[in-house]
């Protein structure tokens, strides 16, 4: 799967995208393939307070679990309710329907910290 270049990614396999003034956050093609088949997605509390590179989340596949981390500082004002019943959305659609949740970001310069989808790829 190609990964839409827009977005930016952290060395840990999240991915980050501008959405008006918040950065959607889901993990990228490669560590979802990584892990399998998804079993189980824990996720942040809304109003959470995270800082970049904060341990956020678990997801559990049928092989190993697998922490997910913030990747930039601010609050978490969404999160993607629909995963609790169907993580394998993540699976089948990592970069549409397979997000994991929203951070209302407290600099979005922040995102200058992350990798470019070039980086990204050739760091696998």
């Amino acid at each position: 799967m190609q990964h839409p270049a827009e977005l930016k990614y952290a060395s840990s396999h999240e991915w980050a995208k501008i959405e008006g003034d918040l950065v959607v956050t889901g993990i990228s093609d490669h560590a979802q393939d990584a892990l399998g088949d998804l079993v189980y997605i824990e996720l942040p509390e809304i109003g959470r307070e995270v800082t970049a590179g904060e341990q956020t989340g678990v997801v559990e596949s049928v092989k190993t679990a697998s922490d997910i981390y913030a990747p930039v500082a601010g609050t978490i004002v969404e999160i993607n309710t629909t995963l609790e019943d169907d993580p394998d959305f993540v699976n089948d659609d990592p970069y549409g329907k397979g997000w994991l949740y929203k951070i209302k970001p407290h600099n979005l310069d922040d995102l200058d910290n992350l990798l470019s989808n070039t980086d990204y790829e050739a760091g696998l």
